[in-house]
């Protein structure tokens, strides 16, 4: 049976329901981790999985390398996000225009489909690069990142590529992120007699507007890849009933962190500030809840070997060899806070992730593919 070409192998991922099982009783993995594993075994390619949850686990390919003692990671997500608001099919990939349409076609199907192919072409060719090459296919990046973390594991390697839409950009660069709760205590109350409670949606509505003057100050931390930190309320609960003085209030923030900042540091500064409001308001009872998520920025020096070795390559193949930096995380930093030089590159923009019409250009994919194999090699 003849090789799947690109955008067969795309198409087939698409087909495939991988929603994260975080997501309205997603599937999870198990499935396409058995068709990417079936994909390198057919080609007598080394692979094997690495359990992350039960039955979902992330899928490691290899391919011998002259130095054995070096290695370069290729690294791409199977999981999706949720296929609600989706106004196209999700998993019946169609073309039009050149365009591949379906969900994970953009984020990030499309650059696993590219690094697979990159993988299975040297090998098919017989080709044996300077270093040893892993392509891991992992778990788990748009809820909670466990896949990566596994895979970081005891993990060595001298450079990193992971696959998200990019436009065909190199990437050094990323915004990391720190969500967590602030919960404001009040007392009930009739609402007749609001005198004899404590509002806590009243000492909630101090600390946004506290937030929203402080936030200001981000305005003068510019990146020069990624511009100013960003801080966002996203989410607020509080009462249980329109006629009962509200006891409990509730925010979620999205506190998006430059390099260099710390999640210890930035916590520590809204818990000052929450003080400064308590010594202001002593009835103000409010406490900030352990992080439900923290992932520090990503930056790779724009002088290291596979960056310079990224724009190098961008450059002969007639694309943007600038090296830049985009808001959204990824799995890369991680793999940069285990020692491993890391870059985003793919094909897609961000602006159709998670979109209601996800789609991406099948021409990017081949180029994305082009550039895979050229890393590799090199």
């Amino acid at each position: 049976m003849p090789s799947p070409s690109l955008p067969q192998t795309l198409a087939s991922l698409i087909r495939i329901n991988s929603v994260n099982s975080a997501y309205d009783g997603g599937p999870g993995e198990r499935e396409i981790a058995t068709w990417v594993r079936a994909f390198f075994e057919q080609r007598g390619i080394a692979v094997r999985e690495q359990e992350v949850f039960p039955g979902r686990p992330n899928i490691i390919a290899r391919l011998p390398g002259r130095d054995s003692s070096r290695r370069v990671i290729l690294e791409a997500h199977m999981d999706t996000v949720t296929t609600q608001g989706m106004s196209i099919p999700p998993f019946e990939p169609r073309i039009e225009e050149g365009k591949m349409f379906g969900r994970g076609s953009c984020d990030t199907k499309a650059g696993l489909a590219a690094m697979m192919h990159a993988i299975a072409s040297v090998h098919d060719e017989g080709i044996q690069p300077p270093c040893e090459i892993w392509m891991a296919a992992v778990v788990d990046e748009e809820f909670s990142y466990r896949g990566v973390v596994k895979l970081c594991e005891g993990l060595t390697a001298d450079a990193a590529l992971v696959a998200e839409p990019t436009d065909l950009r190199a990437v050094i660069a990323s915004k990391g992120v720190l969500r967590w709760r602030m919960v404001s205590r009040g007392q009930a109350a009739h609402s007749g007699k609001p005198h004899l409670g404590v509002n806590a949606i009243n000492h909630m509505a101090r600390v946004v507007l506290a937030l929203e003057e402080d936030h200001r100050r981000l305005a003068s931390q510019i990146h020069p890849l990624l511009g100013p930190a960003t801080c966002n309320v996203g989410i607020i609960h509080g009462g249980a009933q329109v006629n009962f003085v509200p006891d409990t209030c509730a925010i979620e923030i999205d506190r998006r962190l430059l390099p260099g900042e710390t999640a210890t540091a930035v916590l520590a500064h809204y818990q000052a500030l929450l003080d400064t409001l308590k010594e202001q308001h002593p009835t103000m009872d409010i406490l900030m809840e352990p992080p439900m998520l923290t992932d520090e920025a990503l930056e790779t020096p724009a002088d290291s070997a596979p960056a310079r070795l990224a724009s190098a390559i961008l450059a002969e193949m007639g694309l943007d060899p600038t090296l830049c930096g985009v808001p959204f995380g990824s799995d890369a930093s991680k793999l940069s806070r285990q020692g491993i030089p890391s870059l985003v590159f793919g094909p897609g923009s961000i602006d159709q992730a998670h979109a209601a019409i996800e789609f991406v250009d099948l021409a990017q994919v081949e180029r994305a593919f082009e550039f895979y194999r050229r890393f590799i090699l090199r």
